[in-house]
């Protein structure tokens, strides 16, 4: 039987005050944007106003109070900005058809010239001007390169190049001047379009900035139910670039939810190249043995190199769906 007597009570009135005193939205209403996140950023004075912030003001708590919350108001003023941010993260799906939202996947120190990064930009330009909605964990690298080909569809082959130029001259975000150049090729190409993407990044990481090019960002405190939400959103496929332990965990959390088909149904996979992916990190023919070996089961997979013939992988997607 529980002892009462050992069971500390919980101070609603003291946790009102801690809420009152956090720097961040205790329950949102909406999802952030990047004009949200980064309210008093003023390229005149980057540095400087970076830190003022509402994103820096956020992450620089989550430092002093800890990545992971002990204290228990600190637990529960995150959980319910967490429970407020997946309550209208869900809404937003509802808006849009499930079998068009498209993940990739891939390494966060991916340089803004490199030839990947461009191919991402590429990739994912195509796909939402064919009608789908991006996704990524809405970082620099991979991720970024997700949003920026998002935020340029519907332009000309001219203009991402010169965009591209723009970004490269910081090429990662360990670089001075990175997150100012993102706002210098915003600003060359501003948004005209009805064109939409949604970013999923976490405070957890928060020495990452999260894009500038996402329109919709649910920005997360709790990193794992941040992860899981952006593998279990994209049933119209996920695209998995080179990585590294990141990458890779993702692979097998959705190897393991399409296998069960825990949503009632899988999604493609689709590795772009093939080289890493079947040589130097032979992901591709351990998952093609699993399942000639009958161990796993309900899996597309495919590795190519040609960005026509990822697209084409993904807007030819027929999912494998739970019978009853």
């Amino acid at each position: 039987m529980i002892n009462i007597d050992n069971i500390r009570q919980f101070d609603f009135i003291e946790f009102e005050k801690h809420c009152q005193g956090v720097p961040y939205y205790i329950m949102p209403r909406a999802l952030y944007t990047p004009e949200m996140l980064f309210d008093k950023y003023d390229l005149n004075r980057p540095e400087e106003s970076f830190k003022e912030c509402y994103d820096t003001r956020v992450y620089k708590h989550v430092v002093a109070t800890g990545k992971v919350a002990t204290e228990e108001y600190e637990i529960g003023s995150r959980a319910l900005h967490d429970a407020s941010i997946r309550r209208v993260l869900m809404e937003h799906y509802k808006q849009v058809d499930r079998d068009r939202i498209v993940g990739i996947m891939g390494g966060h120190q991916l340089a803004r010239g490199d030839s990947y990064y461009r191919q991402v930009v590429d990739i994912a330009k195509r796909l939402t001007e064919s009608g789908h909605i991006m996704i990524s964990g809405g970082g620099p690298g991979a991720m970024e390169a997700t949003h920026v080909g998002a935020w340029m569809a519907g332009r000309s082959k001219k203009e991402v190049d010169e965009a591209i130029a723009i970004l490269a001259e910081a090429p990662t975000y360990q670089d001075k001047g990175w997150f100012a150049q993102a706002y210098r090729a915003r600003e060359r190409f501003p948004l005209t379009t009805g064109y939409k993407s949604l970013a999923i990044p976490t405070f957890f990481y928060g020495h990452e900035p999260p894009t500038i090019f996402a329109t919709h960002i649910a920005k997360f405190f709790d990193n794992s139910q941040r992860e899981d939400l952006i593998l279990t959103a994209a049933f119209g496929g996920l695209i998995f670039m080179p990585g590294s332990a990141g990458t890779l965990q993702e692979v097998f959390q959705e190897i393991v939810q399409d296998h069960y088909l825990v949503y009632g149904e899988s999604s493609p996979m689709v590795f772009v190249g093939k080289e890493f992916w079947t040589k130097e990190v032979p992901v591709v023919p351990f998952i093609k043995h699993m399942t000639k070996n009958g161990r796993y089961k309900n899996l597309s997979v495919s590795v190519y190199d040609r960005t026509s013939e990822v697209v084409k992988a993904i807007t030819s997607n027929k999912t494998t769906k739970q019978t009853k």
